[in-house]
C-alpha cells in the first residue's frame, strides 16, 4: 500500500511518528464484507475509537460506503458516533448499567441487553413506549448475555413483549478457527433461538463469523477487526486491504562492536560489528514493550519485533523504552538508515497480525493501543473517489 505525501504540510523534523489511515481501504473492506455476507445488512463495530483509527473520521467514511448501523462499547463512544452521524442506528455492547437507561434514551442509543434485570429496567424506563434494543443471548462465551435457557423462559413469560424493534444476537467464541466444534454448537443454538423469536431481527457473524461455512443467514453482520485490515481467516491469505501505516523517524545511527549491549538491562548483545538506529517511538506510543529483541528470544527462536528500513526488514535490538526503539539496521541501505530517515513499523507487507504476533499479543491490541502522539494523516473518504490527504487527530 503506497500513500501520497501530504503536500506542503510536513516540515522537516516536525513529526516523530506518522500514522496514515486509508479511509478508502476502510470503505472497501466494509463493502467486501457486505457483499460476501449472507446476511441482509452489514454493520460496523467502531468501539475503542474505531480500533484506533478515530471515530470522527472512520464513521463518516463507513457511512459514505453505505453503513447505517454501528456498534460501540460505551456511552461516550455512542455519543461521539451520534455527533457525526445523527441518523445512524447505534448499539451499546456493554449493555445497560444500573440507572443508565435515561442517558441512553436521551442520546438515542440502543442497549444490548444481557440479563433479565437489564431487560426489566429498560422496559420500565421506556415508560410504555416500545423503544428498540438488542438482546444478547450467551451461546458459549460465558462473559455477557442471557443464558439460552433463561432467554427461552423469559420469552415464554412475555418479558420481551414491551420491547420495540429487537435485535437478537450472540457472540462467537472461536470464529477464527473454522474447524473448532464450538462454532457448530453456537450455530445450532442460535438457529433454535431464531425459531423461538420469530419476530426479531438477528445477528450472528462477527469478522471471522462471516467466513464460517455453517453460519446461519441473519439480518445483520457486525464485523470489527477485519474492517481495519485484520485477517478474519488466519492461516489463509488476508482478503482485507491494509488500513493503517505507521512510520517512525530515525533519530540517530551508530556503529557498535561485537559484544556491545543495547537498551535498558543490556538484554541484547551484538553478535558482531553492527549498525544500530534509534527511533522516536516507544511503549508510550502504544507499541508493546514486549516486542523488544533479546538474546534470550534469539536463543529460544521466539519471534520479536521488526521494522522496515529502505524496504529491508530490521530486527529490534533490546527492549523498547518509553519513547525510543533500537533497530539493527546493519543490512539496510545506508541512504535509508540515516538520521532523519524513517522506519515502517506497520505496513508495506508488515501486516497488523504479524506485528501483534511479534509482540506476543494480537493485532487487535496493536490497533486499539495506537497512541495519540502520532500525527494522523487520512487518505480518501471511504468511497474510493476522493483524492489527496487530510490531517486530524481522529478523536
Amino acid at each position: 500500500m503506497t500513500f501520497p505525501e501530504e503536500p506542503g504540510t510536513r516540515a522537516p523534523g516536525a513529526d516523530a511518528a506518522v500514522l496514515t489511515i486509508d479511509l478508502d481501504a476502510l470503505g472497501a473492506n466494509w463493502r467486501l464484507l457486505r457483499d460476501r455476507s449472507r446476511d441482509g445488512a452489514c454493520a460496523a463495530v467502531v468501539k475503542a475509537n474505531a480500533y484506533g483509527t478515530g471515530i470522527e473520521r472512520a464513521v463518516p467514511a463507513l457511512a459514505a460506503a453505505g453503513c447505517r448501523t454501528f456498534f460501540v462499547a460505551q456511552v461516550s463512544e455512542g455519543r461521539r458516533v451520534r455527533r457525526v452521524d445523527p441518523a445512524a442506528e447505534i448499539y451499546l455492547l456493554d449493555g445497560l448499567l444500573p440507572g443508565g437507561a435515561g442517558e441512553l434514551v436521551a442520546a438515542n442509543l440502543r442497549p444490548v441487553l444481557g440479563s433479565a434485570d437489564e431487560v426489566r429496567e429498560w422496559v420500565e424506563a421506556c415508560g410504555g413506549t416500545a423503544l428498540p434494543a438488542a438482546l444478547h443471548v450467551d451461546t458459549g462465551m460465558n462473559r455477557l448475555g442471557v443464558p439460552v435457557e433463561e432467554a427461552l423462559a423469559l420469552r415464554a413469560e412475555g418479558a420481551f413483549a414491551a420491547l420495540g424493534d429487537m435485535l437478537l444476537m450472540t457472540h462467537l467464541v472461536v470464529a477464527e478457527d473454522a474447524g473448532h466444534p464450538i462454532n457448530a454448537r453456537q450455530a445450532a443454538a442460535f438457529r433454535a433461538l431464531m425459531r423461538a423469536f420469530p419476530g426479531a431481527r438477528t445477528s450472528f457473524s462477527n469478522s471471522s463469523g462471516g467466513f464460517l461455512p455453517d453460519a446461519p443467514a441473519c439480518d445483520l453482520a457486525r464485523p470489527g477487526y477485519s474492517l481495519y485490515g485484520g485477517n478474519p481467516t488466519p492461516g489463509r491469505e488476508n482478503p482485507m486491504r491494509p488500513v493503517v501505516r505507521l512510520e517512525a523517524t530515525i533519530l540517530q545511527v551508530r556503529d557498535v562492536p561485537a559484544g556491545a549491549g543495547a537498551g535498558y538491562g543490556t538484554h541484547w548483545s551484538a553478535p558482531g560489528p553492527r549498525r544500530l538506529a534509534t527511533l522516536a517511538l516507544g511503549y508510550a506510543d502504544g507499541y508493546p514493550r514486549a516486542a523488544g529483541g533479546t538474546d534470550a528470544k534469539i536463543r529460544a527462536g521466539t519471534p520479536f519485533g521488526q521494522a522496515l528500513v529502505g524496504g529491508v526488514r530490521c530486527a529490534f535490538a533490546g527492549v523498547l523504552s518509553m519513547d525510543l526503539t533500537i533497530l539493527d539496521v546493519t543490512e539496510a541501505p545506508a541512504d535509508a538508515a540515516r538520521r532523519g530517515g524513517t522506519a515502517v513499523m506497520i505496513g508495506d507487507g508488515l501486516e497488523i497480525d504479524e506485528v501483534g504476533m511479534r509482540a506476543g499479543t494480537i493485532g487487535y491490541e496493536i490497533l486499539t493501543g495506537l497512541g495519540d502522539r502520532y500525527r494522523r494523516v487520512y487518505v480518501g473518504d471511504g468511497t474510493g473517489t476522493a483524492t489527496g490527504t487530510a490531517t486530524g487527530t481522529g478523536g
